[in-house]
Parts: structure tokens; C-alpha cells; sequence
């Protein structure tokens, strides 16, 4: 389509807004998970489980022997196996949120936008053929489909849906991805393609992070004027000034119509480490679905502090931790296996 997605009408809602779906693509190995499948598979089966009552599961698979597996957990598990639809892809690893589709909608029209993945600046030569995904997606939905020739991860950004949206300098702007594009070219785009009118920059995401700094690790809107922003208290922890930083710039910051955000404080959750070294733990890693809010814990201290932080936020939806330790060790969690396909109104 050579039209702007922006200038036909379109626009990214907000994640709170609803949803017809979620998507996912199970963990297969051993390019991620390597020692702990069957653990990340149990983690799966507990996402599956919350979603599933409120919202379609559109679930990529493999091939048809990894399928046959996943509805015989689905099956033992109880799990309305009428609220799960399978997809066979040719996808390399489980990171929805950063090589999937980001869908767009306009009244009633529903579309999808693909962009460009190069795994987090080439790190991973074997991941970047899912770049391809949202194609695959594409000729199964059958929607309006707006190609977009520049690099972007879906969890490099957050929109609250009426024309502000969060990032970081440390992954827009970092050479990795689009260096042949400034500050102002990169906003253009955003603007263009995804509706928005008003950028907020941070600088830098939390230590472990290979994806250089996503913002859905640090802050994250829960409604149209409010964000949480993960917070270090303990002054010797390398995340420490990092979202002390981050944290006064959204004091100072102003959305699409020129109004503060109110700012709430989400603790961090210690260090949380594997044998390869620190992970990139975050209670700000939620998804907000129709009825529920996962939010990935972690056996920490912090884990009931962060709930009832969300619980109180999203009132009328049941904030479900899940026990994320598993996942983590692929240097993700929750938000970032995901990514909500919106109903069009």
C-alpha cells in the first residue's frame, strides 16, 4: 500500500483496548532454551490457561508434531481447546512481540503493519528470518498490509492510544538497527505508521537486556495519562540510576495535549541471574488482556508489592502473576513472547 497507514486513518491502540486475540508462538529449542524446554513449556501452558476464557489464542507451532504435543498439555490441563488456533510457521524462536505483525485499526477495519527485524541489531544470525512472520500472518488474515522498510521491535515501543508513545534512545536510536535515520527521520515513521502525534524519550533499558534497552522492560502505560516505571531502591544495583533517570524524565513529560503523566513507582526484582549472568527481570513485562493482566514474578520479595501495584491500576481485570524464572533465561518474558491482536470497533 503506498499510502501512510496515518494518513489513511489508522492507528496503534492501546493494549487495554480490546482484544479479539493473542498471539504466540511455542518454544521448540534448542536455539533458546536449551536446558529447561519442558519448564518453559509448563510456563506456556499457564499463559494459555489465563488468556484463553477472555480472548482467542492464536498459537504458531512448528510442524504438526510439535502441535500434537501442545494440545495433548493443553488437553491435561483443562484448557477449551475451541479457544486455541494453531498456525503452522517457519519461525526461528518464541519473540512474538518484536518479529510479529503490529496490528493497526480504523472504525471497524483491522490491519497490520510489518517491519523490518534484524534480531536486536544482528546479534542472532539463525533469528533473523523471522522477519518474515508477519507475511505468513498476513496471507492467513488476509488484511489491509502496510510493508514498513525500517528496522523496529514491537517491544521497543508503548502507545496509549491517543497519540503518545514511549521509547528509548538507547534501541531507536542505536546504529544497529537504522543508520542511515536520525532522531527526527525515526519520529517521522513512527508517526506515519502508527498514528501517533507526541514522542517521549528515554535513554537507556535495564542491565541484562540484549534488545538495548525496550521500553516494555522499564515503563509502560496503564491508561491514556498513567505509567509505571520500574524502580531500583537499592543504590548499589547497576539498574539503580538507570531508572532513577528514567523516572524524572517522566516527572518532567507531557503527552499529546501537553498535560503531565502521573507517574507511579513499580519495584524492580532484585538480580536475577542464570549461569550466563544477569537477566533482565522486570515486573513491567505485563500483558493486559480483556479480563486479565500477566504479570511475570519471579520467588522475590517484590512479587506481591508489584500485583497489588497492578491489581489496584487495572481494576476491573484479575492481575495473575506467572511464575516467569523459566523464561527469563531467554532474556525475556511475558510482553515479549506476546503480541494482542485489537477488535476493530
Amino acid at each position: 500500500m503506498s499510502r501512510t497507514p496515518s494518513g489513511l486513518g489508522y492507528r496503534m491502540p492501546a493494549e487495554w483496548e480490546k482484544h479479539d486475540a493473542i498471539w504466540l508462538a511455542w518454544p521448540y529449542g534448542p536455539e533458546t532454551f536449551i536446558d529447561n524446554l519442558s519448564e518453559v513449556e509448563e510456563t506456556y501452558v499457564k499463559i494459555i490457561g489465563a488468556m484463553h476464557e477472555s480472548e482467542q489464542v492464536n498459537l504458531a507451532v512448528k510442524d504438526k508434531e510439535i502441535k500434537n504435543r501442545v494440545i495433548s498439555l493443553l488437553k491435561n490441563n483443562g484448557i477449551n481447546q475451541k479457544k486455541v488456533s494453531f498456525h503452522l510457521f517457519d519461525y526461528a524462536d518464541v519473540w512474538f512481540r518484536d518479529y510479529g505483525p503490529i496490528f493497526l485499526t480504523k472504525g471497524k477495519q483491522l490491519a497490520m503493519s510489518g517491519w523490518i527485524f534484524n534480531a536486536w541489531g544482528e546479534k542472532y544470525e539463525t533469528l533473523m528470518k523471522d522477519t518474515r512472520i508477519p507475511s505468513f500472518i498476513n496471507k492467513e488474515l488476509k488484511i489491509p498490509y502496510f510493508k514498513i522498510p525500517i528496522v523496529l521491535e514491537g517491544g521497543s515501543i508503548d502507545v496509549n492510544g491517543k497519540g503518545t508513545l514511549l521509547t528509548t534512545k538507547q534501541c531507536l536510536l542505536n546504529r544497529n538497527r537504522n543508520p542511515k535515520l536520525g532522531r527526527k527521520d525515526i519520529e517521522n515513521e513512527l508517526k506515519e505508521n502508527l498514528g501517533v502525534k507526541h514522542i517521549i524519550w528515554l535513554n537507556k533499558g535495564i542491565a541484562g537486556d540484549d534488545t538495548d534497552g525496550h521500553i516494555d522492560d522499564i515503563v509502560r502505560f496503564v491508561n491514556p495519562s498513567t505509567v509505571v516505571c520500574a524502580y531500583e531502591e537499592d543504590k548499589n544495583d547497576e539498574n539503580y540510576d538507570i531508572l532513577k533517570e528514567n523516572y524524572e524524565l517522566l516527572r518532567d513529560a507531557k503527552d499529546q495535549d501537553g498535560d503531565k503523566l502521573e507517574v507511579i513507582k513499580l519495584p524492580m526484582p532484585g538480580k536475577v541471574e542464570s549461569k550466563e549472568g544477569r537477566l533482565p527481570a522486570s515486573y513491567a513485562n505485563f500483558y493486559i488482556g480483556n479480563k486479565a493482566v500477566l504479570v511475570p514474578v519471579f520467588s522475590h520479595e517484590n512479587d506481591s508489592m508489584a500485583l497489588k501495584i497492578l491489581q489496584n491500576l487495572f481494576p476491573d481485570r484479575k492481575v495473575v502473576g506467572i511464575d516467569c524464572r523459566e523464561l527469563a533465561i531467554g532474556l525475556g518474558t511475558i510482553h515479549c513472547i506476546s503480541q494482542q491482536q485489537p477488535s476493530a470497533r
